[in-house]
């Protein structure tokens, strides 16, 4: 007795006809397309076993039916793109959905370098700079007037320069007697310290820090011996080529304050009119 060899679904006989394997058991062409076969995306029918099917996440298409839904372009083996469940070739996806070139206006295509800035796309070669028309790449560069600059065109054409050191000033100048000057150029004459967010003064065009303009000018205290600067409303007593700060201008025996008081000397010492009577 023969040994059957039916369809594991409908039971009919395989003998002399086309079959698929699925778990090791056998199914007639028919059976198989209707359990096991996938649905065309595009079309809709079954993708029989004799046809080629083609996926994408977890999507399915005929051969035939696998094309660019705009320009219906075959897409098989070549690369495409998915835009709201529709498959683009990259023509029409970039035709529609690409960024422009800012400069020249032509799509920037899928998977090349582009530059980005204020919204603004550009090919990697057609953002230059204005002035010497070289690529900017990757370095810095500063924006002005709608158009891009490279630092060093920039720096010739608009930077104003440090009168200290002869460079360009790009960031964080400071302005003396009308003239532009490096935050780290602008220092004392005596001490060489920034003066940039500092009180200072100058003589004969030259800028001092206070401390070094009173070392090297102010008068001293004939009563301290220190500087006695004049600056910021400080009050001093000056008596015959000589000064005192207004604490220190007291009588030389009971340090009573001579401010405003009648006073007597006696060489180089002052005395109230008490302390000097005997004078």
């Amino acid at each position: 007795m023969t040994e059957r060899f039916d369809c594991h679904y409908c039971k009919e006989s395989l003998f002399g006809k086309k079959y698929i394997l699925r778990e090791d058991s056998p199914y007639c062409l028919k059976c198989y397309e209707n359990l096991y076969s996938n649905t065309c995306e595009e079309c809709k029918k079954p993708i029989g076993a004799d046809c080629k099917d083609l996926s994408y996440k977890e999507r399915h298409w005929h051969e035939t039916c696998f094309h660019c839904f705009q320009c219906k372009n075959s897409l098989v083996d070549k690369p495409f793109a998915a835009k709201e469940e529709h498959l683009l070739c990259t023509d029409c996806y970039s035709n529609e959905y690409s960024s422009k070139c800012n400069e020249c206006k032509k799509t920037i295509m899928p998977g090349t370098r582009k530059m980005e800035y204020k919204g603004n796309s550009w090919h990697e070669t057609c953002f230059i700079c204005y002035r010497c028309q070289q690529p900017i790449g990757t370095k810095s560069f500063i924006p002005k007037d709608n158009q891009n600059f490279c630092v060093p065109c920039y720096e010739k054409q608009f930077a104003m320069q440090c009168v200290q050191c002869k460079k360009a000033i790009t960031s964080g100048g400071v302005t003396y007697r009308e003239q532009p000057w490096h935050k780290e150029c602008f220092v004392c004459t005596g001490c060489k310290k920034q003066l940039s967010g500092q009180r200072f003064t100058s003589r004969d065009e030259f800028a001092y820090c206070l401390s070094c303009f009173c070392n090297l000018y102010a008068k001293k205290c004939a009563g301290c011996t220190n500087p006695i600067s004049g600056l910021g409303g400080t009050k001093y007593i000056s008596f015959e080529e000589r000064q005192w700060h207004n604490d220190c201008f007291n009588c030389k025996k009971c340090s009573l304050s001579l401010v405003g008081r009648g006073f007597l000397t006696e060489r180089d010492d002052i005395l109230c009119p008490e302390c000097g009577k005997d004078i």
